[in-house]
């Protein structure tokens, strides 16, 4: 058995921007980038078509948000201001240390998150400080921007589950939302939600074996 746990809302709150356009566009004046006087209008726009469960990075639609206003930058400045952007101050859910610590012992385990900002899931558990805490590290991060999938979509549990070495039927997958994190009981891998079971409780059934 393998376990991964979502993590915004899961392990850990975050605060988020409420008008992330203005945090962006912050990020992006700190960096000598002129931001159209329309910016929110060409930030909430879409400029290019994916494919339905595909992830949008976000620091690729930024780029283009600002080229179709004429403005060009680097992808480096681009990934730096969004990441920048959406950093921010995060708390530890409680039960999250023991959680790992306890689930570390039955098998591998890895974070599986949606997240469209590239390298905000490391910044986020490196801030939360999960793995120091517990004296355990992840064994693999997947995140919806790296993998190229959002949940509940299949391919990020399959993802997950081949990246920890397991079969997806092996794999209990830890969450808060029942539409993304429930789709790994969707497509045969076991789904837990925190509106049944709480992370400690989770620990508890983990000691125990129930989960086994």
């Amino acid at each position: 058995m393998a376990l991964s746990f979502d993590l915004f809302g899961t392990l850990v709150g975050a605060d988020r921007p409420e008008e992330p356009w203005d945090a962006v566009a912050a990020a992006l004046a700190a960096r000598s980038v002129r931001v159209p006087d329309d910016w929110e209008d060409a930030y909430r726009s879409a400029h290019r078509d994916y494919e339905r469960g595909r992830e949008a990075p976000l620091d690729e639609h930024v780029r283009l948000a600002l080229a179709s206003r004429g403005v060009e930058v680097t992808e480096a400045t681009a990934a730096e201001a969004v990441l920048d952007a959406f950093d921010s101050p995060v708390t530890v859910r409680d039960g999250a240390i023991e959680a790992l610590d306890v689930a570390a012992r039955q098998g591998p385990v890895a974070v599986c998150s949606n997240c469209s900002v590239p390298g905000l899931v490391e910044r986020t558990l490196e801030r939360a400080g999960i793995e120091s805490q517990s004296g355990h590290s992840f064994d693999a991060v997947i995140t919806s921007v790296g993998c190229g999938w959002r949940k509940p979509h299949p391919n990020i549990f399959e993802t997950t589950a081949d990246t920890l070495d397991v079969p997806l039927v092996d794999l209990v997958h830890v969450g808060d939302d029942a539409r993304t994190d429930g789709g790994a009981g969707r497509v045969g891998a076991q789904s837990i939600l925190l509106e049944d079971h709480s992370l400690p409780a989770i620990a508890e059934k983990l000691r125990e074996g129930e989960l086994c």
